[in-house]
């Protein structure tokens, strides 16, 4: 602080004039602001800390102690160790035939919505007119693909007097039940699933118009024909992609649901042909009340699902390219 003498006009500090000085730091307020910031994060934070202690932690803790009990809802929870890990792969003969359905579900599908998701966004890619139409057409079945009223139109699809045996009567060829039969019940359930390419679709066009043109121009100077430039230049460039929807797909096809459920009418038929793990899982839950035998399951399954991933992260350093490499 300072003041003016008036006898001959000069400014005086406070200490000049007498007074006391008061001294202030210069790191309060910025300290007190920066407290202040932090908790307002805080506070924007709390709804999603909140959701997920309340709504994933807690319940997967839950679930991993229901996981050695026996507990059927009603009544309260029986501890009895490792006898629910132990009947699972000992005596329970459709968990064993559920780890097989969904690893054949797995193994089909998942090449399968690569290659026609890689396909189509390669054809598109050309340049084609009306392009923001064809690639909403093609998106919109994976926005639906997982719902109920899907399954039931690809139940009345493949039924017996559905449109697969409508167009297989045109060129003379017996049809049957397609769902019903043990023999395509799977690759039914299989085909709704790849039909849901649009979402891989979209991320591989975006990868695809990344790529410059120079690439290609270059490629073609020195003889290179179509096959060549997509083998040598296009693969090459995308794998992180191939890598990011390979691990989306394997992770969404090992918890697959809906399609069987609906197919089967919740049963897994017929003779269990598309019993996938997490319908299996279902059952044993809500038609069983088995909670602590389900919970085993799920903990399973998050481990399988761990392990896959886990896996593909592994081998991504011997196929997967990045620029800085």
């Amino acid at each position: 602080m300072s003041t003016v003498d008036a006898s001959n006009n000069t400014v005086l500090t406070a200490a000049e004039a007498g007074r006391p000085v008061r001294v202030i730091p210069t790191n309060r307020t910025g300290s007190a602001f920066k407290k202040a910031e932090n908790r307002a994060a805080y506070l924007f934070l709390l709804p999603w800390l909140a959701g997920i202690v309340l709504i994933t932690a807690l319940p997967m803790l839950a679930s991993l102690y229901l996981s050695f009990t026996n507990y059927a809802v009603i009544g309260f929870p029986t501890w009895i160790g490792l006898d629910n890990y132990v009947r699972l792969f000992t005596s329970d003969r459709r968990f064993i035939t559920s780890i097989w359905v969904t690893l054949k579900y797995v193994g089909f599908s998942v090449p399968l919505v690569l290659l026609f998701s890689l396909t189509i966004a390669a054809v598109l890619n050309r340049g084609l007119r009306g392009l923001a139409i064809y690639r909403s057409l093609f998106y919109v079945p994976s926005l639906i693909g997982a719902s109920v009223g899907i399954g039931l139109l690809w139940k009345e699809v493949f039924g017996e007097r559905g449109v697969v045996n409508d167009i297989l009567g045109w060129f003379g060829i017996a049809g049957r039940g397609w769902i019903n039969n043990p023999t395509f019940a799977l690759p039914s359930v299989i085909t709704l699933n790849v039909w849901t390419f649009g979402a891989s679709m979209v991320i591989f066009l975006a990868a695809l118009r990344q790529i410059p043109e120079s690439y290609y121009e270059a490629a073609s100077i020195d003889g290179a024909n179509a096959w060549q430039r997509f083998r040598r230049i296009t693969l090459p460039l995308i794998t992180p992609v191939i890598f990011f929807n390979t691990v989306l797909l394997l992770i969404n096809s090992f918890q697959s649901f809906t399609q069987a459920f609906v197919v089967s009418n919740g049963r897994g038929g017929p003779v269990d042909a598309t019993l996938l793990y997490s319908l299996y899982l279902y059952q044993q839950a809500f038609q069983q009340l088995q909670m602590g035998y389900a919970s085993a399951m799920a903990w399973i399954l998050l481990i399988a699902i761990g392990l896959a991933t886990a896996l593909m992260f592994w081998s991504s350093r011997y196929w997967v390219f990045y620029g800085d490499r």
